[in-house]
This record gives structure tokens, sequence and C-alpha cells, in this order.
């Protein structure tokens, strides 16, 4: 790929990793409720899960996805009710001790989340569209790609879950938790209103 290629890339995929979403969300939610140790797994559950993605997006499932609306639909609207069940999950949580026991999102479970995840499959069709397939080399693309998505989403669940750590013993206080996991559960549900509308 070209420099300017890569520099849009780069930059792409700076401002889709980094902003928040359902994933970012819940890697600072279960750091601050159980530190880096609950949410390592499923830190590292999104690059892999987001990889297998795009790889699926470039071997044409992205293809298939817009060919079928009912598919479409149905992906769709399953990721409507995971974010709303894990919203509701997260606004019960009102103390670290109840947040201990609740809400656990591993590894397997945070791969399957990127299947359902409207912001990672339009992360992967649009990546996939705009600098893997469009050229003859696509495995080469693809390798050279991959990567570096793979690392932007490793980077950016890590930020939010370290941010989420660091609060971790001040949110122990009062109702700070309660308050805490209530914002995060509405961005979550602002996300589920965003791809209502898509």
């Amino acid at each position: 790929m070209s420099d300017a290629e890569w520099l849009a890339l780069l930059s792409f995929a700076t401002v889709m990793a980094f902003t928040p979403g359902p994933n970012t969300t819940l890697s600072a939610a279960l750091a601050a409720q159980g530190g880096l140790r609950r949410a390592g797994p499923f830190v590292l559950a999104v690059p892999v899960g987001w990889g297998l993605l795009l790889l699926a997006s470039v071997a044409g499932l992205g293809a298939l996805l817009q060919a079928l609306p009912a598919l479409r639909q149905t992906v769709k609207w399953a990721g409507l009710l995971v974010l709303l069940w894990l919203a509701w999950q997260l606004a019960q949580r009102r103390s670290l001790a109840q947040a201990d026991g609740g809400l656990h999102v591993g590894f397997v479970q945070g791969v399957a989340l990127q299947f359902v995840n409207i912001k990672a499959w339009m992360n992967a069709l649009l990546i996939s569209a705009g600098w893997v397939t469009v050229a003859d080399n696509v495995l080469v693309r693809a390798a050279q790609v991959l990567p570096v998505m793979m690392l932007y989403g490793l980077l950016s669940n890590l930020a939010y879950a370290l941010v989420g750590a660091a609060l971790r013993q001040w949110l122990a206080q009062g109702q700070r938790l309660l308050v805490f996991n209530r914002v995060l559960a509405l961005v979550l549900v602002a996300t589920a209103g965003w791809m209502a509308w898509l």
C-alpha cells in the first residue's frame, strides 16, 4: 500500500478504535469493577474476534450480509438485544462487592460479541472494501492490514481498561460506582439507539 493509503487507514482506525463503543465501554466497566485481571480476557478477545470478523468480511461474509437484508437485520437486532442486556446488567451494580459477583464477559463471549457489534461490522466492512479488496493482491493487503488493526483493537481496549482500573478505588466510595455504571449503561443504550437507526 502507498503511504497515503496507510495514513488514511491509520487515521480511520484511530477514530474507530478509540471512540467509545460497546467494546471500550465494557473494557472500562469490567476493569472498574474487577480490575485488569477481570477485564483481561475481554480486552484480548476484542482484537481476536474483530480480526476474525475482518477476515470473514474479506472472504465474502460482508457481501453476503449486504445482499441478504434478513440476515443483516438478524445481526442488527441480536446486537441490539445484547447491548441492552449488558446495559441492564451494568446498571444494576451498586458496589464493588456486588460487581464481583455480576457482570462477566470473558474471552469466548468477547469474541462472539464482535459478530453482533454493528460498530465492529461497519469497521470491518469499510476496511475490507476501502483498503483490502480494492486491488488484486488481496491476501498481501489482508496480511498487512490485519495485524495493525488487531493491535489498534488491543491498545484501545487496554487504554479504556486502564482508565477503569485506575478509577476502581475512587469508585468504591459512596454511590460513585452506581453513577459510573449507569453512565456506561447509558452509553450502551445510546449505541443501541444509534444502531437501531442504521
